[in-house]
């Protein structure tokens, strides 16, 4: 692995900047020019050819991308990848905290990275892995989606699918549980459960086992959060509840007019 202050494939290797399932993330700088980045870089007990191909897929298809709201990656290796560096920490952080004022904060976080999934949509990509620790935040506050690890082209989604294990359980829309394909709304279902999560503390379904999970995903409604918080309005959970219908097509056409809907009803 890196050692802070060794080069490191034409860059000097920074302090620790976080940690993923299965990468190191640091901050880092070109020699050439000292241009600030992240470096991620696979643990040596993770770099099996399945891991190898999603630090691979990541990086291609965010390349493919031209949006402020996505991550910019620049260069890649066997088993590591150098992208902006993202110092504002991640939506996490936003997570059961309800002052006044950071109220605002989450609604346009929410409609920077619902923007930034219609964008994707459209250029006929699934993001697939949609959460929180997957916002992160530039220095200046502004909301960008990374890990583009397990995304599906909608081009091949019908196509043979990775395993479901691959999906983070709390955000996972049922069709993506039943083996079916994914569409634009999957992304709908995992960005209205961070909306549940960002208000609320903890997605809209938690559970002892992960096979209880996946039931309620699949069979139980979300619980109104008005009921626990007075400055949520009910519309609220009316609008969330769209939002992870379990049918797909009874989904919102696009992500911004989901949390377009609930900006409205927030504020």
């Amino acid at each position: 692995m890196p050692v802070p202050g060794e080069e490191f494939h034409g860059y000097v290797v920074g302090s620790p900047a976080g940690r993923g399932g299965t990468a190191q993330v640091y901050l880092a700088h070109r020699i050439d020019d000292g241009f600030e980045v992240a470096l991620k870089v696979l643990e040596p007990r993770h770099r099996n050819p399945e891991n190898i191909d999603r630090l691979h897929r990541e990086f291609d298809l965010a390349q493919r991308f031209s949006h402020p709201r996505i991550v910019t990656v620049f260069e890649r290796g066997q088993d590591w990848l150098t992208m902006e560096a993202l110092t504002g920490g991640s939506a996490k952080d936003l997570v059961g905290t309800n002052q006044s004022w950071i109220i605002p904060l989450k609604l346009t976080l929410l409609q920077q990275i619902a923007g930034a999934l219609d964008y994707i949509h459209d250029e006929q990509v699934v993001h697939c892995d949609v959460k929180p620790s997957n916002i992160m935040r530039t220095r200046s506050g502004s909301a960008v989606l990374t890990d583009f690890g397990i995304a599906q082209e909608l081009a091949h989604a019908d196509g043979p699918r990775r395993p479901v294990v691959q999906t983070s359980l709390p955000y996972a829309a049922p069709e993506v549980l039943r083996g079916q394909p994914v569409t634009a709304a999957t992304d709908q279902y995992a960005l209205a459960c961070t909306a549940v999560e960002l208000f609320d503390g903890k997605p809209p379904f938690t559970a002892r086992t992960m096979l209880k999970l996946a039931d309620m995903h699949l069979n139980a409604a979300p619980w109104p959060i008005s009921y626990r918080h007075k400055y949520i309005p009910r519309a609220f959970d009316s609008i969330v509840a769209k939002a992870m219908s379990k049918d797909p097509l009874s989904r919102y056409p696009t992500c911004t007019e989901f949390i377009t809907l609930l900006t409205h009803a927030m504020t």
